[in-house]
């Protein structure tokens, strides 16, 4: 159910990111129901046209729409605010860069880093709002030492992963209604309060990526890097052509089209020589991961950690089980995280996400976005040092 302390706490003007889809309807309800005095706030993000309708596509025409008619049923003013362009500055373009780079990128946890808890909560505090309220799977409980964020009740909807770059001070503004809910009772909810989304199904695709295939956004921002090169093994034995590297992900096995011995995987992504590293799946495994720009969510700066390291638990995919790891600072500043059992098909740009245990509501301790792998097989090496070093 709803945190109990949102729902005793004293009236606040809270604004509601209102997204036309049921579980930020269901937030702003609880808000209404709560007493608070609640203003509906809807982004328009980019140039919806061909998403307009689409069904399973996010942050649409439509849903602009939707999130108008709920807001009227709620009887709470609501506005449409137009984030376009700077939507398209911090999130698409970066999308498109770090393709071009190599990477895997996240751009839901860019959006909600950049766009949904720093220009949003900048834009309700101005409108005099205490509280920004949104309808992510999450929670935000209250300790002694303050509000901390962990994980939803419903591990099936739980969306901590994508929401690791809160900082502390940004806590202190948010609430997340319905983190303490299952899914089927924020619908029953939807019902109960006569929403007009109740039955509305969920989001699924990037937003502004309406067809489903981000490439055709790739092409458009940056042509370059559709442009053919090399597919090379390990060893160094070029094996064939491919049309791109955005059309390759870490881990892939199907659609390399180049006939071996052993299945190949692509096992790194060569920006600067426009290649794809193929290899076994042996040479998949990762043990260490070196991350940027950390966000860190415990109660002792991690400079302080013992030379030990802090045990703890991670996740490199949103949808995967917690794995036991190992949190380190380098001497020179460096997060370094050690992965107990390894992991297979880690790719940079990917964000490595910090839990206190694996429970299933356990406490996110923050974290990082992926600039390194070490893997099993080369010790300290990523898999373009070693390239470096058979002279390619």
């Amino acid at each position: 159910m709803p945190e109990p302390a949102l729902a005793t706490a004293a009236r606040k003007r809270v604004v509601v990111a209102m997204s036309g889809g049921v579980d930020s309807s269901v937030a702003a309800a609880i808000m209404k129901a709560a007493g608070h005095d609640v203003i509906g706030v809807t982004l328009q993000l980019y140039d919806h046209g061909t998403a307009t309708g689409r069904k399973g596509s996010c942050c649409a025409g439509q849903d602009i729409h939707d999130a108008r008619r709920v807001a009227e049923a709620l009887d709470i003013p609501h506005y449409v605010l137009d984030y376009e362009t700077r939507f398209a500055a911090k999130v698409i373009e970066s999308f498109a860069e770090s393709y071009v780079a190599g990477e895997t990128p996240i751009p839901c946890v860019t959006c909600n880093n950049e766009i949904k808890f720093r220009d949003l909560l900048d834009t309700a505090k101005d409108l005099g709002a205490e509280i920004l309220v949104t309808g992510h799977y999450v929670q935000r409980l209250e300790t002694k030492d303050g509000p901390v964020l962990a994980r939803a009740v419903d591990p099936d909807r739980d969306q901590s992963y994508f929401l690791f770059g809160i900082t502390k001070e940004q806590l202190a503004s948010l609430w997340f209604p319905i983190g303490g809910m299952n899914k089927s009772d924020v619908r029953e909810l939807a019902r109960s309060f006569n929403l007009p989304v109740a039955d509305k199904s969920d989001s699924q695709d990037i937003c502004f990526v309406p067809t489903g295939k981000y490439t055709d956004v790739i092409e458009r921002l940056k042509p370059s890097a559709l442009d053919s090169g090399n597919i090379v093994h390990l060893d160094g034995r070029i094996l064939g052509r491919h049309d791109g590297i955005v059309h390759y992900t870490v881990g892939q096995r199907r659609g390399i089209k180049i006939p071996a011995a052993e299945p190949l995987y692509v096992v790194h992504l060569d920006a600067s020589r426009n290649e794809v590293i193929v290899g076994p799946r042996s040479a998949l495994t990762t043990t260490g991961l070196m991350l940027r720009n950390v966000n860190w969510l415990g109660e002792k700066p991690l400079e302080t950690l013992a030379d030990a390291g802090l045990p703890l638990y991670v996740r490199m995919r949103s949808s995967q089980k917690l794995r036991p790891a190992v949190l380190q600072i380098e001497q020179n500043g460096m997060v370094r995280v050690e992965l107990h059992d390894g992991e297979e098909g880690i790719a940079t740009g990917q964000a490595c996400v910090f839990y206190a245990d694996d429970g299933t509501e356990g406490r996110v301790l923050g974290g990082g976005w992926i600039a390194k792998t070490i893997k099993a097989n080369t010790a300290e090496l990523d898999v373009a040092t070693t390239m470096a070093g058979l002279g390619r």
